[in-house]
């Protein structure tokens, strides 16, 4: 027997998938996708730190990333299987960005959507906060009102976002995007999520630059009715930034109401509603 025929076979990587079933919030979907597992923007109120994703891991939320291995044949097969079922609806992404850092080198989104373009699901809204998302207006072109962009601003003041977000990408550059995104006829809304400290000009800057905005808070937005923010102890961080009075759900109430005197009827919503397909 030569050496070659004892050793053990080597098992062929098992095939990844990409599309699971929306459920909770995102019912309304039938998919959500998520190019990566972990997210580098570490944002300090993501719910995703409470799921197991990133409660079962040694590595803290936010220092860890891994991409997906993404075979062209394989996904491709994946999502005709899913065009043959029916309507397909999809949220890209429900625990990461698609448009972080790692996806610089690894493009997986963009070799994703490659294929959707091809053949088009029925709606796709694309989460992020990055302003790489631009890289891929030639793809959203081709998906034309089948696809939503929707970009993360939670906020007008850079020194919120440093303390709470702070490997996020800046507020001026996001706000950049979703205006290059609006002028080259892209459908986009930007995401209000949560709303955090702001200042009395934000209501009017999201209104001049966006013509669709979904807000939404702590209490309501995060899935489980307030509990994994609870648990985040977000309402100590308020208090270390000296906003302790603006953590309650009336800060979002007001501010939903300033964004409906200043835009038009139907563009302003709140919590899962505007992220439905």
């Amino acid at each position: 027997m030569n050496a070659s025929a004892s050793e053990p076979a080597k098992k062929k990587p098992a095939v990844v998938r990409f599309l699971n079933p929306a459920s909770g919030y995102l019912t309304g979907y039938a998919y959500t996708l998520n190019p990566y597992v972990g997210c580098s923007f570490g944002c300090s109120y993501c719910y995703v730190r409470r799921m197991p994703i990133a409660m079962f891991r040694s590595e803290p939320w936010g220092e860890w990333v891994e991409p997906k291995r993404f075979e062209a044949d394989a996904f491709r097969k994946e999502w005709r299987k899913a065009l043959a079922k029916g309507e397909v609806t999809v949220f890209m992404s429900s625990a990461t960005d698609p448009y972080q850092p790692a996806e610089y080198k690894e493009g997986v989104t963009r070799k994703l959507l490659e294929i959707m373009a091809e053949e088009q699901p029925q709606f796709l809204l694309v989460q992020t906060r990055s302003p790489l998302v631009l890289r891929d207006i030639e793809l959203f072109e081709r998906l034309g009102d089948r696809v939503r962009i929707s970009v993360t601003l939670e906020t007008d003041l850079e020194t919120i976002r440093k303390k709470l977000t702070p490997d996020a990408p800046p507020l001026a550059a996001r706000l950049r995007a979703i205006r290059e995104l609006r002028e080259a006829g892209i459908p986009v809304q930007a995401a209000v999520s949560p709303l955090l400290p702001c200042s009395d000009r934000f209501a009017g800057i999201i209104a001049a630059n966006v013509e669709r905005v979904v807000v939404d808070d702590f209490f309501r937005g995060d899935g489980s009715g307030g509990k994994r923010t609870a648990q985040l102890k977000m309402a100590d961080r308020y208090q270390e930034l000296g906003h302790e009075a603006l953590y309650t759900p009336q800060t979002a109430d007001i501010f939903l109401q300033q964004l409906s005197e200043l835009m038009p009827q139907g563009k302003v919503y709140f919590g899962q509603q505007g992220f439905l397909p």
